[in-house]
């Protein structure tokens, strides 16, 4: 199969679809790959690299969207990308398409075929696809958390963990899943004092017992969120329900609750977030205030660490990647369940129950 690597358009999105030791593994199984000029230098990949790997360098987007079968990419298309989608044209990436419709109509449209990382489950229903990226985000939006804590970002003006005779931050995570427990992790090794709420209670007794003394499990509640709102100093969103609309958790007028300078990290963002007053941002402009409540909503957080998030991206998403472009993607569907449900759209039809809901669609 034909594969192409198009590089990332999204603001300050440096991660690649591939990495040369993919490339190398799929050229070495027969496949053409054809990768965008620069595409993978600020994941430490030059056009050289790709090269010795086996890749085919092409100037421009438009080139690698006209030859290849296969589109492998890390974030969504946008709209500049929208025209160069063909029909019967398989891309595999991030799409998150419950967040957004005309995006889901612009696939509709052009009749590609869209297999979604962040639907991919195995039978034990975890998110293999997800995962390494949660595991970034929800370490990451810790480091967030405690720069922008700072008072010259607008926050409260605390040190995270605090300082012998000095209080830590309280920091409050909603969800307790990969992003909930990699935030806690992060937050309670920096000496926060850590509230994980979440309402599998089965979770949160595996939670307690692996996580270190300075988390406190707490059931997700309107009441028990409220309770400890008032003198918190980092909310971090991390609720997911795969494939679908977050739910809105921390509603507009519960901000009034909260000490200005508090710092909102909503990773739910590319899910439409878990915060009412989530909108998404980007690297370059990360943050806005409402009500004197500092919001993070970057949409592609991962995407700061593109050395790190690459590697860990492709050492997951390879094999199936190999199944497509072996298979072609209804064999590849049909002989792997896991990969079936990755499968949101496709020739001009939705395929995941979740995105249908979102847009009222039929299946």
């Amino acid at each position: 199969m034909i594969i192409g690597v198009p590089k990332e358009i999204k603001n300050n999105e440096s991660r690649v679809g591939l990495n040369t030791a993919s490339v190398h593994s799929l050229t070495s199984q027969g496949h053409e790959v054809y990768v965008q000029t620069s595409a993978g230098l600020g994941s430490g990949y030059s056009d050289r690299d790709y090269v010795d790997a086996g890749a085919k360098i092409l100037n421009s987007a438009k080139e690698v969207y006209a030859f290849a079968e296969l589109i492998v990419k890390v974030k969504e298309p946008l709209e500049a990308e929208y025209k160069l989608i063909r029909k019967g044209q398989i891309l595999f990436t991030y799409f998150h398409f419950a967040s957004s419709q005309s995006l889901t109509e612009a696939m509709l449209k052009n009749g590609a075929i869209c297999i979604a990382y962040e639907t991919v489950e195995d039978e034990k229903g975890r998110l293999p696809l997800l995962t390494p990226m949660s595991e970034v985000a929800g370490r990451m939006s810790v480091q967030q958390a405690a720069k922008y804590l700072e008072s010259p970002q607008k926050g409260k003006g605390k040190l995270l963990g605090g300082v012998p005779g000095v209080a830590p931050a309280k920091v409050l995570i909603i969800g307790g899943g990969v992003v909930g427990a990699e935030a806690a992790k992060m937050a309670a090794g920096l000496g926060a004092q850590v509230y994980l709420f979440d309402i599998n209670l089965d979770r949160l007794r595996y939670l307690s017992e692996v996580l270190p003394a300075n988390v406190f499990t707490l059931y997700s509640s309107e009441e028990n969120i409220n309770i400890h709102l008032v003198d918190c100093d980092v909310i971090i969103g991390a609720v997911l329900v795969p494939g679908a609309k977050a739910p809105k958790i921390i509603r507009k007028e519960m901000l009034s609750s909260m000490e200005a300078g508090t710092v909102l990290v909503d990773v739910a963002v590319d899910q439409g977030g878990c915060f009412e007053t989530c909108r998404a941002t980007s690297h370059k402009d990360p943050v806005f205030i409402e009500k004197d409540i500092v919001h993070y909503c970057v949409a592609n957080i991962p995407g700061a660490v593109p050395m790190t998030s690459t590697n860990a991206l492709n050492n997951v998403t390879l094999k199936y990647t190999q199944l497509i472009a072996s298979q072609g993607w209804e064999k590849a569907c049909e002989s792997n369940a896991a990969l079936a449900k990755g499968l949101n759209i496709a020739s001009g039809k939705v395929m995941y129950q979740a995105v249908a809901d979102a847009f009222d669609l039929d299946l």
